[in-house]
């Protein structure tokens, strides 16, 4: 019970590595609100997980939306108390063009999305948290905020951004009590990456061989990254802030 008693947002917590994380923090104790567009998906997520006693509720919140945000966000503390972990991690990956490629407006969306969003979760959740004088938001960059690659720039650019609003926003708010971390997953068995896979020149199965070979201990499953999202949750992390936490099977190790 690592979380009990904690009351924590998830974002894009429908599917995927999100939906990993809301499983992982029931089991630990929390009480959990996910935040998608995926209105089938998190709603089904949330019965199952309410039929097996816990405490969920799934919210419709594009976090875009600045008065959507702050509503949600506003609600959930209403709810249950007050709210103790922000988990940053709705995100799209636009369009894999190059740079000269692109439009402004698919920039900018993925900017919306992956930026934006984050700014203005940890906007509205950070009053909840300083009137606790505790809390922790873990936000998702990905190794691509870490290193090049070629392809998708305007998604590797808001993973970038990520990283700084992390750094700041923990210097920011430490004397609050507020720690604010950041995870990097490497590639992850998820269902946008499988999508990828079977759409891939080289097919499912050798897109699959192709990806493994960059990771020398092996692809990431959902739950990899869910278990270092509870850690920087949790109060074992208490001295832990500012942070970036690699969890990519050694893949910028090489």
């Amino acid at each position: 019970m690592r979380l009990e008693n904690k009351i924590a947002i998830v974002t894009g917590g429908s599917r995927g590595i999100g939906a990993a994380t809301v499983r992982r923090f029931v089991e630990e104790g929390a009480r959990v609100a996910i935040f998608d567009v995926l209105d089938k998906e998190g709603e089904a997520l949330a019965a199952e997980l309410a039929a097996d006693g816990h405490d969920v509720v799934y919210e419709h919140v594009d976090v875009t939306d600045e008065d959507n945000v702050k509503t949600a966000i506003d609600g959930v503390a209403d709810k249950w108390g007050g709210l103790d972990i922000l988990v940053n991690n709705a995100a799209i990956v636009g369009a894999n063009l190059f740079a000269h490629e692109l439009s402004v407006a698919d920039w900018e969306k993925v900017f919306a999305v992956n930026v934006k969003g984050p700014f203005l979760c940890t906007k509205h959740t950070v009053p909840h948290m300083k009137a606790r004088k505790k809390g922790s938001i873990v936000n998702f960059s990905s190794i691509y905020g870490l290193i090049g690659n070629d392809d998708l720039p305007s998604y590797h650019a808001t993973k970038g951004a990520v990283l700084m609003m992390t750094k700041t926003d923990a210097i920011c708010y430490a004397p609050d009590g507020i720690r604010v971390n950041a995870v990097h997953p490497g590639s992850v068995k998820t269902e946008i990456f499988l999508a990828a896979a079977e759409s891939h020149p080289l097919g499912r199965d050798g897109y699959i061989a192709e990806m493994s070979k960059k990771h020398p201990l092996k692809l990431g499953e959902p739950v990899d990254i869910a278990n270092c999202v509870l850690f920087l949750a949790s109060d074992e992390a208490d001295f832990v802030t500012g942070a970036s936490l690699v969890a990519d099977g050694g893949y910028t190790a090489q």
